[in-house]
């Protein structure tokens, strides 16, 4: 499938989703929402397709947040909807989707695009990469999460100094406040993202979908964390996976895990 805001490149169990718009610094508008929640789709169905990697086209940003002269003339209806109909396109599903899902974050991730980062599954930074969420300064807060995961990342304290000033941290302070988990140089940004994507490939795909689910579960109200990991660690008995990995264990030899 071809798209007009994305760069697809599969190969080898890893798809590289690029967001293509480098004239708006890989701002995010309607169709590019639209655009990414069907590549991400696409790929987690994909079972050739073990890890995603999101990042963004050039060398200034990753995303420099939402398309404003879409929605600069919405009512308060409109601007409800548009936070709903986001989150469930895309936030919420990179989050929860089974397949990890790692940001490159090559430049500037503001506002929308910081959310879109901070709902994936973790964080490379370049050197580069400067973070925050200005919304405040434009008289609105963030619509898509951001209010939420960056207090689960990095703290009640840090996330309200940073949404109030409408700030950026750079990226040794994403470093330091686990809003990354590395930073790399520019140049190596791709290429360390993927070598920790073969990391994760060499376990089992079944084993870490169920981990994703447990441990998002204890960020979700009323739901019992704990009992989730139990309830998903259990169902792991069932599956060929596991067989296959405690089998390897004990004849002391490399797991090859079907992955179904």
């Amino acid at each position: 499938m071809s798209y007009n805001n994305l760069l697809i490149n599969q190969n080898n169990g890893i798809c590289i989703i690029t967001i293509n718009r480098p004239n708006k610094l890989n701002a995010l508008n309607k169709e590019t929402i639209q655009e990414l929640h069907e590549a991400i789709q696409d790929a987690n169905l994909n079972k050739d397709v073990k890890v995603i990697i999101l990042t963004g086209s050039g060398e200034k940003a990753f995303v420099a947040g939402a398309d404003i002269s879409e929605f600069a003339h919405f009512d308060v209806e409109n601007g409800a909807k548009l936070a709903q109909k986001g989150q469930e396109l895309l936030f919420d599903l990179v989050e929860n989707l089974p397949t990890p899902v790692i940001a490159a974050v090559n430049g500037f991730a503001l506002g929308g695009g910081l959310e879109l980062a901070m709902a994936c599954h973790f964080r490379v930074a370049s050197s580069n990469a400067k973070m925050g969420l200005p919304e405040v300064s434009l008289g609105v807060i963030p619509g898509y999460g951001g209010t939420q995961r960056l207090p689960q990342l990095v703290g009640k304290g840090r996330a309200m100094e940073m949404i109030m000033t409408a700030g950026m941290v750079d990226a040794q302070q994403a470093l330091s406040y686990g809003l990354a988990n590395h930073v790399t140089s520019q140049e190596e940004l791709l290429e360390f993202t993927q070598g920790l994507a073969n990391r994760i490939m060499r376990n089992s795909s079944v084993a870490i979908a169920a981990a994703i689910n447990a441990v998002n579960a204890g960020y979700k109200d009323g739901v019992d964390g704990y009992a989730a990991e139990i309830e998903s660690f259990g169902n792991c008995f069932g599956t060929a996976d596991f067989k296959e990995g405690t089998t390897a264990f004990l004849q002391k030899r490399k797991a090859e895990f079907p992955g179904a």
